[in-house]
This record gives C-alpha cells, structure tokens and sequence, in this order.
C-alpha cells in the first residue's frame, strides 16, 4: 500500500480530525496510527509494533540517544522556565510604566509595540501576551485601539518566531526539518543550514512585517480597523464595551512590583549571547580546522546550543529572582520551584505536538505519501514551478481550518519535503518555506488560532473584531507573497523572487495612502 493512493488516509485523517475536534495531538497521533496500521498490513500486531518501534526511535536509535530530538524538547521546557521567572520578577510590569514615562505620540506607541514585538522573539505565546501587558497602558493613553494593538502583536509574534532560530518555533522547525533531511538521506546541508535558506524564502512573513511598517508609520488604516481607530481618536472608544471581552489569562505566579526593566532584558541577552557564542564554538570545532561561515553554520550543533543559551539564561533569571526575594515581602523561596515547574507546564502542549508530528512525519515517509503525490503532480502536467504557490495555498487553507500553525507544519514540512525531493530537489527549500509562510498567515486569518486568541487576550480586544479587522491586512500581504511564489517557481531567482514582493508592497503602499485613511486627519 505504500506510494499509493492509500498512503495519503494517516495526513488527511489528521487534518480531518483536527478540523472536527480541534485537538492537536489526538488528531496526530490518530493519523500516526493510520499509518501504521496501513504499514502493518492491518495486523494488530504488527501495527502497534510499528507504532511504538517509530516513537521509540524519536529518542534512542541504533547509535544511542537521539540527542537532538531531546535537547530540543528541553530547550522548549527551560524556554516556559525562563518566561515564568521573567514574569514572576516584575520584569514585564517594570518595563511598560519605563515605556509609559517616554512615549508620548500614537506612532511611537504603535511602533514600540512592534519594536518589543520583533525583540521579543524567544516565543509566540510569551510574545503575545508579554508585548500586550507592556504597550496596552501605553497605546491606551495614546488613544490606539485594542483591535490596533491586537494586530500590531500577532502580526509580529508569530512571523518573527517562525523565522528566528533561538525561538520555540524555530527549534521546532529545525527539529522538524532535520528528520526530513535524514529520511531522505541528504547531507548537502545541515537542518540549521537549510532553516537559515528559508528565512528570505518566507515571503509571507516579510510581506506581513513591510505591512506593519506601511500602516504604522504611514499612519494609514483600510477596511474596518478604520472605524476602530476613528472611534479612538475622536471618541476615546477604544473597544466596544457592547461585546464580552475575552477574559484575562490566569496567572498562576504573582507578578513582583521590585522588578526592572532588567529583569526582562537581561534573560533575553544571554539567550541569545549565550546560544550563538555555543553555536560559533560548535561550529569550528565541527568544521575541523576549515572555517568559513558556511561551514561554521553546517556544522554547529543547535540543539545542544539552545540548551546551553537555555541554562545560562534561566540561570540569570534565577540570580535576578534571588535579588527580588530580598525586597519582595510577598514572595518566598518556594517560588523557585513552583515558577521554574509552571513554566515547564506551559510548554507540555507545544512538546507533545512536536513528539506526534514527527512521529507522523516519520510514519507517512515510510508510506511513501510524498512520492504518491508527486506521481500525481507529474500525471497531472502541471508545472513544478507551481509546486511552491501550492503548498503555500494549501498550508494557508490548512492552518486557517485548524487554528495552528504547529499542526500545519507537523503534517505539510514532510509532504512538501517528499514532494520537492520526487519531483525537483531543488524545491526542497522554496517548498518549506511555502508551508512555513502559508501556515503563518492561516493562522492569522483563523477565528480558532491560538495566536489570534492570546494575541486579542494580551490586548484586551473582542477576538471576532480582532480577526476582522486584521484579515484585509493579511490577506493583502498573503497576495503579494503568493504572486512571489510564483516568480520564484517562473524565475528560479530568490532576488528577483524578493524584488518583486518589494516592489508590490510599495504599490500596496501607494493604493493604501491613495484610498485609505491617514490616521492625523482624524485628530
């Protein structure tokens, strides 16, 4: 049954399931199950065989420990660690009253929020509901809506992660490109290596960035986030208080009132210092003595360096803590273990997607799904300079159905990398970034997204007014990457490919100015 038609049931069982129930995991994990039933020939037996031999090989293979898998599962638990203590400290509090002393104009309001949106990268949930917190008191003194600082959020959380190594999702997506670069035997380049490829291939995510800077320093706003910000500015209305708001996220810490802005800014630095100077050192010593930046990148072991930036990282957070302790009568020493075990708690879901996406990743491999469907691709005549603007639309219309971009990279990143390596290895990379892009803006356009959900949370907005006013955005932004796509697949040239989409958002600048309302006109 493998490399027929049959092999494409576990993916679409999968999304079926999780378009129904809206559950994840189960919806992988059934999907693995599928597969591994049509590989075991229906044979209980076999079948559970199977199954378990695959989970089992996520982490111990014939070499010993799959150190990669596992460090990067740990990189996601210390990341929760790290963002509980960031918020327990104060750190978050103390920099939205600094920003509240400083900013004292609607466009400075609006672009801290993306200015802290792009920085704060480790995370989309961390960044969604941290950026909210700081800039809402902000932009609210400035009159910006909560529909306006909903967009500004989720248009910089998720698309920054998905393109940023050093963040969950980045992690992930290395993770995850990593088993399709062994599953198809390819040592031409690394999982980092092929991530860092991908970054100016993800045209939606550059699009959606370009269109944050358009509408913010443009002072321009179209469709119905320009009533939203009329009834701000010359009303004060800055949600409809008609509609029930979504309630805050129940925090399990206290949060200090002795933190400073250092206990936010500090973690992040030696995450990030910390993570790339181990990547550098693993790095030359990998490359053996031939050191260039290619080789440097190809050689680096990440995993291992998202851990050692992990525990430097948490290791600050915790000597800040400890400084807190001192002055906050409140808090006690038990926190250590609770904060460092809530932040752990908080990534379970994300771990477990990972662990089932890449069990069904491996399983549909095996299956030979990819090959299927490029066979059809091949009978149908189309061009393979399509292929790119097909899984773009496919992952867009996939992550919108679900509401999760993890889902959409768990069950497409293995098809496209099947598809490319049948068809054009040189679609390889062009095909996952397509997934990645096209994922990202389905989750924006999506009711059910998570980042939709605590980005409309973290700003205090009605989450249905959120999606509507932020979709005519998106969506403008998803055409200018799609025709992109579409350039590559013609031109075979990243340049051209990415001239083009900045070229279509200086039209899409014009247009917008030309018809839209310029934000001083209403004061």
């Amino acid at each position: 049954m493998t490399g027929t038609f049959i092999s494409v049931l576990p993916p679409l069982v999968a999304m079926l399931l999780v378009i129904l129930t809206k559950r994840v995991i189960l919806s992988l994990g059934l999907g693995a199950l599928t597969a591994a039933i049509i590989i075991g020939g229906y044979q209980p037996l076999d079948t559970l065989q199977i199954f378990f031999s695959s989970f089992i090989a996520l982490f111990i293979t014939d070499e010993g420990l799959n150190t990669w898998n596992i460090f990067i599962l740990l990189f996601l638990l210390i990341l929760g660690s790290i963002t509980a203590f960031i918020s327990l400290s104060g750190g978050s509090r103390a920099f939205g009253e600094w920003a509240m002393k400083r900013v004292k104009t609607r466009v400075g309001a609006q672009l801290l929020t993306v200015v802290l949106g792009m920085i704060l990268f480790i995370d989309d949930y961390f960044n969604a509901l941290t950026v909210g917190q700081v800039s809402r008191p902000v932009t609210d003194r400035q009159k910006v809506s909560r529909v306006k600082l909903a967009y500004l959020i989720d248009s910089t959380s998720a698309p920054l992660c998905v393109i940023s190594p050093i963040s969950s999702w980045g992690a992930s997506i290395i993770a995850l490109i990593g088993s399709i670069l062994v599953s198809h035997k390819i040592t031409d380049y690394s999982a980092f290596s092929a991530f860092m490829q991908i970054i100016p291939l993800n045209f939606y995510v550059w699009a959606a960035i370009i269109m944050v800077f358009i509408i913010v320093v443009g002072q321009i706003d179209f469709g119905p986030m320009k009533k939203h910000e009329k009834q701000a500015i010359e009303q004060g209305i800055l949600f409809d208080k008609k509609k029930q708001l979504k309630d805050e996220v129940q925090e399990e810490l206290p949060i200090s009132t002795k933190g400073t802005v250092g206990h936010l800014v500090w973690p992040i630095i030696v995450l990030f210092i910390g993570t790339v100077s181990m990547m550098a050192w693993t790095g030359i010593n990998g490359a053996e003595g031939n050191v260039s930046l290619v080789s440097l990148l190809e050689n680096t072991d990440v995993a291992l360096s998202l851990i050692v930036g992990g525990l430097l990282s948490l290791a600050v957070a915790y000597v800040q803590f400890a400084q807190v302790l001192k002055k906050d009568d409140k808090l006690t020493s038990n926190f250590y273990l609770k904060a460092t075990w809530v932040g752990m708690k908080s990534m379970f879901g994300s771990v477990l997607i990972l662990i089932f996406a890449w069990l069904l990743g491996d399983l549909i491999s095996q299956l030979g799904t990819g090959e299927y469907l490029a066979s059809v691709i091949n009978q149908s005549n189309l061009s393979h300079d399509f292929i790119p603007v097909i899984l773009f639309i496919i992952a867009a219309l996939m992550a919108f159905s679900t509401g999760t971009s993890w889902g959409s990279f768990g069950i497409l990143l293995p098809i496209a990398g099947d598809i490319a390596v049948a068809t054009d290895i040189s679609l390889l990379i062009p095909a996952m970034a397509a997934v990645l892009g096209g994922a990202v803006f389905g989750d924006h356009a999506s009711p059910i997204s998570d980042t939709s959900i605590l980005s409309a949370t973290g700003a205090g907005s009605n989450l249905i007014d959120h999606v509507i006013t932020q979709f005519p955005y998106a969506f403008t932004a998803a055409v200018a990457a799609a025709i992109s796509y579409i350039i590559l697949g013609v031109s075979g040239s990243v340049i051209i490919a990415l001239a083009a989409l900045i070229v279509m958002m200086a039209g899409i600048f014009l247009v917008v100015k030309m018809f839209g309302t310029k934000t001083e006109k209403m004061i």
